[in-house]
């Protein structure tokens, strides 16, 4: 027996009225995008370069749902973090270029008119067709790939298992600040680090760089799991640090900041925000042959793929990464990598955590049609609504 929608509908006006009937109820049930609807307001790059590629435009391209398993929310709050002024100025665009276009079909360039923007909190507005557990009006918060069409839009499009429900103690405007910044942090500590919340009481922790997004998270995070934080910044963000519960607060600048930390006691974990020369020495502060665990966030994965291209980038990351992972192995230490990874499941983890009270944020308002002025006298990737 054939499907009703493979059958002929015949002539005339019952024809006509049975046509417009198949229209209207089954061809609804199958549509993925909004028809009425082609263009929405975005911040774009045509190129990579400094603040004159970035322009505003309300005729960017109104994302379509490829696949069932894909959500379109309605922005209501995004963010800006250091990746999306990396990524204007072309950072990762070897790798990233790969990862939307793996066959090499499309031409160099295709990406653009690029959207920047991770963070957003919105409203879904439509789902694919395997999507359950959201459904239009639902307040979503999310961190979509760098690899994707970003968040400073009107509306963006993201995996279903990208997205979570919003915390309820959060406004949009502040649910925007986390995401990115939680997710990073997250692959750190736990997907890399082996961090939770059942082997984490009492242990020193120590964090390089503890003042910005992922420092202050991980701050939180690690003294709601129990473990005794250690954690380093200027004089001018020690209150900071001390209201989100760190047990000590290190002055980097005001001497010798390897002399301070080899004074204390050994620490079962490192997380380094920092990078550069502080890799050499930080090392010697683990706990040798107990499991102790350095974790890096600063990898030169992107900038080798940028500069020897993404296959000969990726051979010389996995050399340097091997023979480092090797090398402090031999001491008693295990060395890790760590990156972004988008993560549904994880972010309701992290609204648990958020509507418990045990996760707090601050954060600033700009208009979303200032960006540029903001991106250009700033240093602090200024939130927007």
């Amino acid at each position: 027996m054939l499907h009703p929608a493979g059958r002929k509908i015949g002539g005339g006006l019952l024809g006509r009225v049975r046509a417009n009937l198949y229209e209207k109820v089954i061809c609804s049930k199958i549509s993925t995008s909004s028809r009425r609807q082609t263009v929405m307001p975005a911040w774009v790059i045509d190129r990579y370069g400094n603040n004159s590629s970035l322009r505003f435009t309300k005729d960017s391209m109104f994302p379509i749902i490829h696949y069932p398993n894909e959500v379109m929310i309605k922005v209501h709050a995004s963010s800006l973090n250091p990746i999306d002024i990396s990524m204007r100025n072309g950072y990762g665009a070897a790798a990233l270029r790969m990862k939307r276009d793996p066959l090499h079909v499309k031409a160099v360039g295709s990406e653009f008119p690029l959207i920047l923007g991770r963070d957003v909190s919105g409203v879904i507005m439509e789902t694919g067709l395997d999507v359950s557990w959201f459904k239009p009006g639902d307040e979503v918060w999310a961190a979509v790939p760098p690899w994707k069409q970003g968040t400073l839009a009107e509306f963006v499009v993201a995996s279903a298992n990208e997205v979570a429900h919003k915390p309820k103690a959060l406004s949009h405007r502040h649910a925007a600040a986390l995401p990115y910044v939680a997710l990073t942090t997250w692959s750190a500590l736990v997907n890399n680090g082996g961090l939770k919340k059942d082997n984490c009481k009492g242990k020193r922790v120590l964090i390089l760089g503890g003042s910005g997004g992922i420092g202050t998270f991980a701050i939180q995070l690690l003294k709601v799991w129990g473990a005794h934080v250690t954690a380093t910044c200027s004089e001018n963000a020690f209150s900071l640090l001390k209201d989100l519960g760190a047990d000590l607060v290190i002055n980097y600048k005001a001497q010798s900041l390897e002399k301070q930390l080899k004074d204390l006691e050994m620490f079962d974990f490192i997380l380094d925000n920092v990078g550069g020369q502080s890799e050499g020495w930080a090392l010697n502060l683990l706990k040798p042959w107990s499991g102790a665990t350095y974790v890096t966030l600063v990898t030169p994965f992107m900038i080798n793929a940028d500069s020897l291209g993404v296959a000969d980038g990726i051979i010389k990351s996995g050399i340097t990464l091997g023979s480092k992972v090797l090398k402090h192995l031999r001491q008693g230490v295990h060395y890790r990598w760590a990156i972004f990874t988008p993560s549904g499941p994880t972010l309701d983890e992290v609204t648990e955590l958020v509507d418990e009270g045990k996760v707090s944020l601050t954060n600033g308002k700009n208009r979303f049609d200032q960006l540029l002025s903001r991106v250009s006298h700033s240093r602090k990737f200024p939130r927007l609504s």
